[in-house]
């Protein structure tokens, strides 16, 4: 058969305070240990949730961030692609003008220079791509970036086909790189005058072409420009969902500390009154002796 031990009323009270202060201090230890003022939905339901909602939209941006630094990047591959293209343009132009004074045998090898220019042209823009997406060689390639959940925070970046071919279109002397070539060789400008306006219709073709690569390229800068203040802005907006979460969670190091201190006093001056409390029950029962 087994017996209630009763405490008396001092010592009861005095061993509920000191389980209180060891629970106190329990969870504040925890705080310290972990940084979390609020670690579970038990802590604090409505700062819990309020916080995870705003991590997850902090942790769904970041993805698009990256998504726009690789955005960026293909931008950045097809404008070097273009900036190179209107150097090798700028060079059949200096070939077009030095053709015009020299002897057929010198325009003959003219020709084959400016041919080999614009077949490179059209290697170098294949080869302007970034992971497998050309915006510069082919207009059914796109580039689409969707900045947010909303189904209307997207940018939609067209390709363009810059192909020599493509690129130098219209005037009566050039259709393409080898067309050009022979046009080259077989203008005699010593022999029939009017020629010049020919040769000058080629080197305005040319020109022509290097105003559409510009306007592509500032065309692609722009939405560089754009990306880079969205990438910006997506970063502080980041920082700013998550700095929130933070304020609903993170425990104040300061305040805690002081907490664990004070804590830990009291539960030294408790022990002391619990000893004090059982001394005087004892202190009684030797009455009795």
């Amino acid at each position: 058969m087994s017996s209630n031990i009763v405490l008396g009323g001092a010592t009861t009270q005095n061993l509920l305070a000191l389980q209180n202060i060891n629970t106190q201090l329990d969870t504040t230890q925890g705080h310290l240990s972990t940084g979390l003022a609020v670690a579970s939905a038990t802590d604090d339901a409505v700062k819990y949730f309020q916080a995870q909602s705003l991590s997850s939209r902090a942790s769904d941006l970041s993805t698009r961030k990256d998504a726009i630094s690789q955005g960026i990047s293909a931008l950045t591959a097809a404008t070097n692609g273009i900036t190179s293209v209107i150097s090798v343009l700028q060079q059949m132009e200096g070939i077009v003008n030095g053709a015009s004074t020299q002897t057929a045998s010198q325009r003959a090898s003219a020709a084959t220079q400016f041919n080999t220019l614009g077949q490179q042209l059209s290697t170098l823009l294949n080869d302007s791509s970034y992971q497998g997406l050309n915006l510069v060689n082919s207009t059914t390639s796109n580039l689409t970036l969707q900045f947010s959940i909303t189904s209307t925070s997207t940018l939609k970046i067209n390709g363009q086909n810059l192909l020599f071919s493509k690129l130098v279109t219209g005037g009566k002397a050039l259709a393409k790189g080898s067309v050009a070539a022979t046009k080259l060789i077989t203008y005699k400008f010593s022999v029939v005058s009017n020629k010049i306006s020919q040769f000058t219709n080629l080197y305005n073709t040319l020109q022509t072409a290097v105003f559409k690569a510009q306007a592509s390229a500032a065309t692609l800068g722009t939405n560089v420009n754009f990306l880079q203040t969205r990438l910006s802005f997506t970063q502080q907006y980041i920082s700013t969902l998550q700095g929130g979460a933070s304020q609903l969670t993170v425990a104040d190091v300061n305040q805690e500390s002081t907490n664990l201190v004070t804590l830990q006093t009291r539960q030294q001056l408790a022990i002391q009154s619990l000893s004090i409390a059982t001394s005087s029950e004892q202190a009684v029962l030797r009455l009795f002796h």
